[in-house]
């Protein structure tokens, strides 16, 4: 028990060492604190098997100056780009997101914009689920480019 400024005696915290500024899952205080977390550490698993997977396809794949001619040549000289924009301009992105929901947390939390924090999460699940797999599916389309 700690003395606190009246006299009074305030319990420890249970679960952890007095002072401890972390909490784990379990004792979140709220909801958004919990799926901050639960997201966060999804996100950076998404991250990391997307840069797993565009590294894996940087080395088996053809590098030139426009591979979408060689993934679709019937419609690959309408737009011209390159091996290194292909496949990591979508993990890179997946990696700003996730720095910027890592240390941006109070200021997502300042900025919500529905009332239910869950739909919120889910939202932006959906949208992180989407880059996660056109990335994923460039890097496998590379892949077959270079077989």
């Amino acid at each position: 028990m700690t003395a606190m400024s009246g006299g009074a005696s305030a319990p420890a915290a249970t679960g952890s060492v007095e002072g401890e500024c972390r909490m784990t899952i379990d004792e979140a205080r709220d909801d958004f604190s919990r799926l901050h977390r639960t997201f966060t550490f999804h996100l950076g698993v998404a991250v990391g098997l997307s840069w797993l997977t565009a590294l894996t396809a940087a080395f088996y794949a053809p590098w030139v100056r426009n591979i979408r001619a060689l993934i679709d040549p019937s419609a690959g000289l309408d737009r011209v780009e390159s091996t290194v924009s292909y496949l990591f301009a979508l993990p890179a992105v997946l990696a700003l997101a996730w720095v910027s929901v890592y240390f941006g947390r109070e200021a997502l939390r300042r900025a919500q914009t529905l009332s239910n924090v869950a739909v919120e999460f889910a939202a932006a699940a959906l949208v992180a689920f989407g880059v996660f797999y056109l990335s994923i599916d460039r890097a496998v389309a590379a892949l077959y480019a270079s077989f």
